[in-house]
């Protein structure tokens, strides 16, 4: 008589076990993973040669904390190995941004442009 309760028990347990597949978040391996992911920016960060305030104000979202820690992690290993930065190849986020005015000659261009008539079709006034 005590199995049946055990077993039922026991296969809940086991169909419980898999709840990733299910799409259920997990707040311990989101938290784990926002965490690699700002060392991780830290350390990028560290090996191009920026500042911790522009990798700060270059990414937002992420912790501080983590961004210091992959940071700080980074430039004991560049020190230790003797390891060079490596310079980013863009000059700054700016270059990044998308143009919001569209730029003064273009929007000359086109103000000499007359509407184009077309031909009405035949029966139409």
């Amino acid at each position: 008589m005590m199995i049946r309760p055990v077993a039922t028990a026991l296969l809940l347990l086991a169909m419980l076990s898999g709840c990733e597949e299910l799409g259920i978040p997990d707040p311990a391996k989101e938290a784990a993973r926002t965490q690699a992911e700002g060392e991780a920016i830290g350390s990028a960060c560290r090996h191009a040669g920026r500042a911790l305030e522009d990798c700060y104000t270059l990414n937002p979202k992420a912790s501080k904390a983590d961004i210091f820690s992959g940071w700080r992690n980074m430039n004991d290993y560049m020190i230790e190995n003797k390891i060079d930065i490596v310079p980013p190849t863009l000059a700054d986020a700016a270059a990044h941004a998308k143009p919001t005015d569209p730029p003064a000659d273009a929007a000359s261009d086109h103000a000499d442009d007359a509407p184009v008539s077309r031909p009405r079709p035949p029966g139409r006034p």
